[in-house]
């Protein structure tokens, strides 16, 4: 894509939002749940939300875009709002721009999306995707060259595109370019890979982004199912009443929300049972150093 291309988009998008068209940010969460703020903002978003890869990859499917319905609006009745998705994600950006347009939910939820790269091109397509505007949060994706610019990223939140730019990876052979992206252009998010059984990131990247002040999201909190598979015909702990844990799903994602440095776990689900009990993990009391150790020695054990 030209500059000159650019230049007109980021020119669209501006009279887009000098006209008023783009939607007022996300509602304040429920009352009684754990949120976190955004270190570039101070806004405050609940700490538990949705994530979209497969899941909601279903394209025109009535059956299962009407469970996924469900799952969204569980989502804002249990006080979350961050929805994560992506360019790379299928037809999941189709589904979830539909989805909420039809349930009038635009302004309850927070939109975070990827791109592949600073494409206008590609962002115009998930713009239109989306049925919006404005995405809340806009992120490169699988970060892999530590020399990568956020600059067309920062043009696009100038213009209107977005609130907030962040970049993403889940591999750790990645980590050290995404540390030096972070460290130099010290976007307003990273999103990492993070679970009770895959704490690397707990080692340079979570330490990292408080130093540098950007919002954590974390994918994977259930290991890419491995956890689950774990625990299978396992009773939870007695001990993990003491932090409010009323099922395996809150055990994982409490953990994470036990450090302070997430902002927030992004589970994928497809089912409207487990998006209720994923966002139980942000009511109650929240596991201490202590209990986070015993945690992972319950877990590393089996």
């Amino acid at each position: 894509m030209n500059r000159m291309s650019r230049r007109k988009f980021s020119s669209r998008v501006a009279a887009l939002a000098a006209g008023a068209l783009l939607p007022p940010r996300a509602s304040s969460a429920a009352p009684g749940i754990v949120t976190r703020p955004i270190p570039s903002s101070g806004e405050r978003v609940p700490a538990v939300g949705l994530g979209t890869a497969r899941v909601f990859d279903v394209g025109d499917d009535p059956r299962e875009r009407a469970r996924l319905a469900e799952v969204l609006r569980d989502l804002v009745a249990g006080g979350g709002s961050i929805v994560d998705t992506a360019t790379s994600y299928g037809s999941a950006e189709a589904v979830v721009g539909d989805l909420v347009a039809r349930a009038g939910l635009r302004k309850r939820v927070f939109i975070a999306t990827k791109l592949e790269d600073a494409d206008a091109e590609e962002l115009r397509g998930s713009l239109a995707r989306l049925r919006t505007a404005q995405v809340d949060l806009l992120q490169l994706h699988n970060v892999r060259d530590p020399r990568r610019d956020l600059g067309p990223f920062r043009a696009w939140k100038r213009a209107g595109a977005c609130r907030y730019v962040g970049i993403t990876s889940t591999f750790e052979r990645d980590y050290p370019a995404l540390e030096a992206v972070l460290t130099r252009e010290r976007p307003d998010f990273i999103e990492i890979g993070y679970s009770i059984d895959n704490r690397e990131a707990e080692k340079r990247l979570l330490p990292l982004a408080a130093q540098t002040g950007a919002a954590v999201l974390t994918a994977l909190p259930f290991g890419r199912g491995r956890l689950f598979r774990a625990v299978r015909g396992r009773a939870l702990p007695d001990w993990a009443t003491e932090f409010d844990a009323g099922n395996w799903a809150q055990f994982f994602l409490k953990f994470l929300l036990g450090n302070p440095a997430v902002t927030a776990a992004i589970p994928g689900t497809a089912n409207p049972a487990h998006m209720i009990d994923n966002l139980g993990a942000m009511r109650g009391r929240l596991p201490d150093a202590a209990q986070r150790r015993r945690m992972v020695a319950l877990i590393d054990s089996l």
